[in-house]
């Protein structure tokens, strides 16, 4: 963040997570509702649209890279409400994020998005599953995966095994006997 040039913003889905990351939420960031997002819709509360100060609006309207953080836990709805959003404040309908670079950072074995059922059963109209790579924004463009593979927090090889073997779903017998 110290080293890159670029105006960034960076987000995360629950508030420890924006803290952990020095952001803020992507709700709170965007004063985005807790109920789903409806593709192709518009953002109205009472017919009253959303409202951001001046400074805000310079954020979103200069802002180079979008970095959000956990996105295991982002729904593929607040997704493309984060793209909405973007397009129309920065007024570029047509680009993905409204011509932001977005950084995607997390693990996707971790924690998955939150639906309550009565969300699944209107958003599963719209989107194949809950997940963020299954928005319609990352369709339209999808991101480039790095992944990263080694281990800084654990220097024991056989428990860096074991946690793998739970990690992938495939405890084997003398792992579950290790445990």
């Amino acid at each position: 963040r110290e080293q890159l040039p670029k105006r960034m913003v960076v987000l995360a889905p629950t508030g420890i997570a924006a803290i952990n990351a020095n952001g803020v939420t992507i709700h709170s960031f965007f004063q985005l509702p807790f109920s789903p997002y409806i593709p192709n819709t518009t953002f109205r509360s009472n017919a009253t649209p959303f409202h951001f100060g001046k400074e805000k609006q310079r954020i979103i309207r200069t802002m180079d890279l979008l970095v959000i953080d956990e996105i295991s836990m982002v729904r593929a709805d607040l997704l493309d409400a984060v793209d909405t959003m973007l397009r129309h404040f920065r007024y570029r309908a047509n680009e993905p994020f409204g011509g932001v670079q977005v950084v995607y950072i997390g693990d996707m074995y971790q924690l998955s998005p939150v639906v309550p059922d009565e969300e699944r059963q209107l958003l599963s109209q719209f989107y194949e599953g809950p997940y963020f790579f299954q928005s319609k924004v990352v369709r339209q463009q999808p991101p480039v995966f790095i992944e990263l593979d080694r281990v800084f927090r654990q220097t024991n090889e056989q428990f860096i095994s074991l946690l793998n073997e739970v990690r992938n779903n495939c405890l084997t017998e003398a792992g579950e006997q290790c445990l």
